[in-house]
């Protein structure tokens, strides 16, 4: 909670409890204010970012993102003579000769704008989702890369960037996009995810000129990620990649428009572990998941958060067997849960995972629901068996209009069909739970049975593993349909 936070706070807290909160606000803004008044201390809308320098070592900065090292800022020199070889190997590899326009997928600090600038790059848009680490490169990186006039800065997702420009690259780049951070915490979609799907990459072959070429390169960990980089890039292109490891599991994979146009020391051949892991989709972008059984780890966390919260359930909200006639609002919550989970998801592919339309998907969520819940205050609603039709008839187009169709659009419809198809079942969701919570004759049980419910809702969002995020929409179906049919006969009648 910033200092925003606190005064709006405030503003709403009770005026006989105004005293107690200001303690509180104030407890909170010290140590707030501690860390944010130090000079190697940065906030940007996804991380804390910490750097240290090293006055023996001018032009090097080591950059840590919520404690974890993220980037080295150092001279293009070095990096290129003394560092890791994955930043020159693009351009022994591809055809270079002629760089009218290049874009930066993960510009940073801008080491890697620096390198293209030295290798002749004419133009360069350089792209990074985040504000901070960005400007850190504009005013530390000794080579100024970002001061070039031939250097145009976008603070952008990078899918989203690909999806929008209709500019036309000799040369694109993804330098080490890797974010360590979630999107939010009700999906399991990360900021680069849409980077690195067989529709992305198509993106990429789409913005390239008829001679252009394309490289990645990152600490992929895992000979199999690599594998599956490389077979992602072989479909979208038609042909096999260049690919060069390096220690630490360093690698860099290229490849051309034309077959022909790469020098690749050694071709890469499609490994028995390339076919085993397949590559990823906008549908079900997890890269990092090699598929084959649920994660025993989360497995077990999943069933810890689980018994904690019935415990809880029960000493606060009462016995369980009370519960019982709110059965349908148990799945409601769980429907609810899957359904804002989805529409993370799809608005992440349609817009961008910046923080923005993050945070615009959790307020049009929290404004619907307000809406749905003045509309059921202030006019007849159609009956429940009404309602539950109308939310299998949304969730029903939600299905089969697949968000790739709306990538098509132009902003603005993009932007209406999306929002219609994400927040209508949002809507008659929470008009059913209103009419249903209002019949009931004892809302804390109601209450907790839901709170339960919107917790397994959560757990079963992994499903998105297994089935991808469109078939979240069978699973929200089937939890309406049961929540229908639990419904007391008496109170969908009245409702």
């Amino acid at each position: 909670m910033g200092p925003d936070g606190c005064r709006a706070y405030l503003v709403l807290t009770d005026s006989k409890r105004r005293i107690i909160s200001v303690a509180w606000c104030v407890a909170l803004l010290i140590p707030l204010a501690q860390e944010s008044l130090r000079d190697d201390t940065h906030w940007s809308p996804y991380y804390k970012v910490e750097t240290t320098s090293n006055p023996g070592m001018p032009g090097f900065m080591e950059i840590r993102a919520n404690k974890v090292p993220h980037q080295l800022m150092a001279p293009a020199e070095w990096k290129i003579e003394q560092g890791e070889r994955i930043y020159e190997m693009p351009y022994s590899r591809l055809p270079v000769d002629d760089l009218d326009n290049v874009l930066i997928i993960g510009a940073g600090s801008g080491s890697d704008v620096a390198i293209a600038l030295a290798n002749g790059a004419k133009s360069i848009d350089a792209v990074d989702i985040d504000p901070v680490i960005m400007e850190l490169g504009a005013a530390h990186n000794i080579d100024r890369p970002y001061d070039d006039p031939r250097v145009t800065r976008h603070v952008d997702d990078g899918r989203a960037f690909l999806q929008n420009t209709d500019k036309k690259y000799d040369l694109v780049l993804f330098a080490l996009p890797d974010s360590l951070t979630l999107v939010s915490g009700a999906s399991q979609i990360r900021l680069e995810s849409f980077l690195f799907t067989d529709e992305a990459l198509q993106s990429v072959r789409r913005v390239l000129t008829d001679d252009g070429a394309f490289a990645m390169y990152n600490y992929y960990r895992e000979d199999w990620l690599i594998d599956r980089l490389a077979g992602t890039a072989a479909k979208a292109f038609g042909h096999a990649p260049c690919v060069d490891t390096f220690a630490d599991r360093q690698a860099v994979i290229s490849i051309a428009r034309h077959e022909g146009s790469q020098s690749c020391g050694e071709a890469w051949s499609r490994s028995a572990s390339a076919e085993e892991v397949g590559t990823v989709t906008d549908d079900a972008p997890f890269l990092y998941f090699r598929g084959g059984g649920f994660p025993p780890l989360y497995a077990i966390t999943l069933l810890g958060i689980l018994v904690v919260t019935v415990l809880t359930v029960r000493v606060l909200g009462g016995p369980l067997r009370e519960m019982r006639p709110y059965a349908d609002l148990f799945f409601m919550g769980a429907a609810f849960l899957l359904l804002e989970t989805k529409n993370i998801a799809t608005f992440a592919l349609l817009f961008g995972t910046t923080w923005f339309v993050n945070a615009l998907v959790f307020a049009g969520v929290l404004i619907v629901v307000l809406a749905a819940v003045e509309t059921e205050r202030r006019f007849r609603t159609p009956p429940l068996k009404v309602v539950f039709a109308a939310i299998a008839v949304a969730l029903a187009a939600a299905w089969v209009i697949k968000p790739e169709w709306l990538l098509t659009l132009s902003f603005w419809p993009r932007l209406v069909a999306g929002t219609v198809l994400a927040f209508l079942p949002i809507y008659l969701a929470n008009i059913a739970f209103a009419k249903r919570f209002r019949e009931s004759s004892n809302s804390q049980s109601a209450f907790a049975l839901n709170l339960i419910g919107t917790i397994v809702g959560g757990c079963l969002e992994y499903l998105a593993l297994f089935s991808g995020y469109n078939n979240l929409l069978v699973a929200t179906l089937l939890l309406y349909g049961l929540a229908f049919w639990l419904v007391p006969r008496g109170a969908a009648r009245t409702a």
